[in-house]
């Protein structure tokens, strides 16, 4: 059973995640980037990690992104903005294998200078997929967010799919790995988008970084 702190935070997050969400634009070169405005909350993952599932169940919309099979649809940084408190940013997959090796490197320039020169960034979702726990590339862009100094929190996805017993095992082994990054946040949210687990928890940490709303 939850603490009663906890179902505040979870209304919290229940409240802003009810809220319109609209898409502001999307950016495929620094240039085309929207104004610093909301606090910005980026997601990145593998390329079919669920990324796309995973922000359209936190908003409640089943067409907010698209969700694709095919590596490397997302091919562009796209900002919603979620009631006026939040700008969600749904980021390119990194692993694609079906991209032209210039765009690979256009958007590996583009997310590189987001991640180092965005201050109203206040935090990554670092998705990985429960089922094969971390990669070298996942790794790769753990290191890549400690360099860049951006608080960063990992999230299981797909959670459904795997034993109980396998996702524990699986979820304390990535816990001491994320423990050995600096710019890590200690707390790993296990969720699976087709199950609705863990969505409400996410919701309530995105919550505690949003703007206060204008009603408050």
């Amino acid at each position: 059973m939850s603490a009663p702190g906890e179902q505040i935070d979870v209304e919290a997050g229940r409240r802003l995640f009810a809220q319109d969400c609209t898409f502001v634009a999307g950016a495929d070169r620094i240039e085309a980037l929207p104004p610093i405005g909301l606090p910005e909350i980026a997601f990145a993952g593998r390329s079919n990690v669920g990324k796309s599932s995973l922000v359209n169940a936190l908003t409640g919309r089943t067409t907010l992104t698209r969700v694709s099979h095919t590596p490397g649809r997302t091919q562009q940084l796209n900002f919603f903005d979620l009631g006026g408190q939040l700008m969600l940013v749904d980021m390119p997959g990194f692993g694609f294998a079906r991209v032209a090796k210039r765009k690979i490197k256009d958007w590996t320039g583009l997310i590189e200078r987001y991640l180092r020169g965005r201050p109203s960034l206040r935090r990554v979702c670092l998705l990985v997929d429960a089922r094969h726990a971390t990669m070298a590339i996942d790794r790769a862009f753990m290191e890549r967010l400690d360099a860049a100094a951006v608080s960063y929190q990992v999230v299981l996805t797909k959670c459904d799919k795997v034993k109980p017993g396998q996702l524990a095992e699986r979820t304390t082994t990535l816990g001491a790995e994320v423990a050995q990054h600096v710019a890590a946040h200690p707390d790993i949210i296990v969720t699976s988008a087709h199950a609705g687990i863990g969505i409400p928890e996410l919701r309530a940490a995105l919550a505690a970084l949003a703007a206060p709303s204008q009603f408050d």
